[in-house]
């Protein structure tokens, strides 16, 4: 069987390993536009902020690699076309120009997203910048070297960690957002107010709720919004991405939003088509409907699953919790499922208790509180998801509660489930604990007032 796999950052990397393991005796074949693969995107901010020494650590295999294991690897190979009838690709050598087809069983599609570039005056100024690939966080390091002031736009995930890595270079830096809360897409507000607070306490600029209207400029660049102008030597675009899925638009069924839908086995519409990775749907399990969720760990595990039934259906696609988390200025901030604006936006019934408690006794030499928010249906009092926030590292928590939403656990469960005690690392109970009978309290009181 020859199975050709466009597109070899997670999730086709993923795929072809696990192609090769299940059956070594498989032609596989890659084409990438890029001269590189498996690259981590999430480590561009530890690069420029200087934690990671070394960039090639941000790489995980290389084309060599893939070549061992019996891959045929084409870097710099553009696909401009999918003949899905005859089940070939047109392919394009970025280096030499030939064009050629090749022919197909089962074709990978893990053509992954592009930065959502918004149709702005002056977006193509060189001072403005992208931030998602080994290019741009190669451009970025270098440019930003003589860089005194820097504009960040956009305050997701990779928006506030290059905010970060920018001010501990002792740049001044801005940054930019049309919604009133960063990182509101996985925190609530209790948790945005006090990040926010320690981007003006280590001198952030924040200019939120206010829309980009244009660029302009020469040697600097000026970003005017609905409510004013802001100057730098560079401004970052960072405002989110959208599915790479244009060879199979018309070809195998899709969402409103570009993304693939797939089955339980990662497969398209198409029975010979597979996806996986930032151009593919997620199945968002808080919600059990399709989601456009586009994180690395999304890629590994469609990947994976591509490689593992691409040969017959073997193992199922179990969804995802969209649980993630970052580090900024010392504090650990993870989260899983939905926030309590998500679920309410879903129109889900949905309630929320916040609770902030040392994670061991007050005895200890020393300790630390950490801020930890539950959502919940209070009507089936299923756990719809969490946040925590601390200087102690509490990022396996989120993944504790991952598992719970995947097993469509309940706040009774999570008050009393069997959790070891040892007052060096945490309370008789544990604060997921105390977390959960937070809300069974809520919700008994709630009962007592209907």
């Amino acid at each position: 069987m020859k199975v050709i796999v466009i597109g070899c950052t997670h999730a086709g990397t993923a795929a072809v390993n696990q192609i090769l393991a299940t059956d070594p005796n498989t032609e596989v074949t890659i084409y990438e536009r890029n001269d590189n693969v498996s690259f981590l995107s999430c480590g561009i901010a530890l690069y420029l902020g200087g934690e990671v020494a070394d960039p090639q650590g941000l790489f995980y295999s290389s084309p060599d690699q893939l070549a061992k294991l019996g891959a045929t690897v084409h870097m710099q190979h553009d696909v401009t076309d999918i003949n899905t009838d005859a089940h070939e690709v047109t392919v394009t050598d970025m280096v030499s120009g030939e064009v050629k087809t090749d022919h197909y069983d089962k074709l990978v599609v893990t053509t992954g997203s592009w930065p959502v570039i918004p149709p702005i005056d002056g977006i193509k100024n060189p001072n403005v910048y992208l931030c998602k690939n080994w290019s741009h966080a190669q451009k970025l390091w270098e440019d930003a070297k003589d860089a005194k002031r820097v504009i960040v736009i956009g305050g997701g995930y990779i928006g506030t960690e290059l905010v970060e890595a920018y001010q501990k270079q002792g740049k001044e830096v801005t940054l930019i957002d049309g919604l009133p809360r960063i990182l509101n897409k996985y925190l609530d507000k209790d948790y945005t107010d006090r990040i926010q607070q320690d981007f003006v306490d280590h001198g952030i600029k924040l200019a939120l709720g206010q829309m980009v209207k244009g660029f302009s400029g020469e040697d600097e660049v000026t970003v005017t919004t609905d409510q004013g102008s802001y100057t730098a030597d560079m401004a970052i675009l960072c405002v989110g991405f959208r599915p790479n899925t244009g060879l199979l638009k018309g070809k195998v069924d899709m969402n409103a939003n570009g993304s693939i839908k797939t089955n339980d086995y990662m497969q398209t519409s198409d029975p010979d088509i597979y996806g996986a990775g930032d151009s593919v749907a997620v199945h968002y399990n808080p919600t059990h409907k399709d989601a456009y969720i586009p994180l690395a760990t999304n890629a590994v595990r469609q990947g994976t699953l591509v490689g593992m039934n691409i040969f017959k259906p073997t193992r199922k696609y179990m969804g995802t919790q969209s649980t993630s988390g970052l580090q900024l200025f010392g504090k650990t901030i993870v989260s899983s499922g939905m926030t309590l604006e998500h679920a309410q936006a879903e129109g889900l019934p949905a309630a929320a208790v916040t609770v902030e408690d040392n994670y061991r006794p007050e005895f200890m030499p020393t300790t630390t509180p950490v801020l930890m928010q539950l959502v919940y249906n209070p009507e089936t009092r299923a756990i719809l998801g969490a946040q925590f926030m601390s200087n102690y590292d509490v990022s396996q928590s989120a993944n504790t509660i991952s598992v719970m939403i995947q097993n469509e656990n309940t706040i009774d469960d999570l008050g009393f489930v069997d959790m070891f005690f040892q007052p060096i690392y945490d309370r008789p109970f544990n604060y997921l604990n105390i977390l959960g009978q937070a809300a069974i309290a809520q919700a008994a009181k709630a009962e007592v007032t209907e």
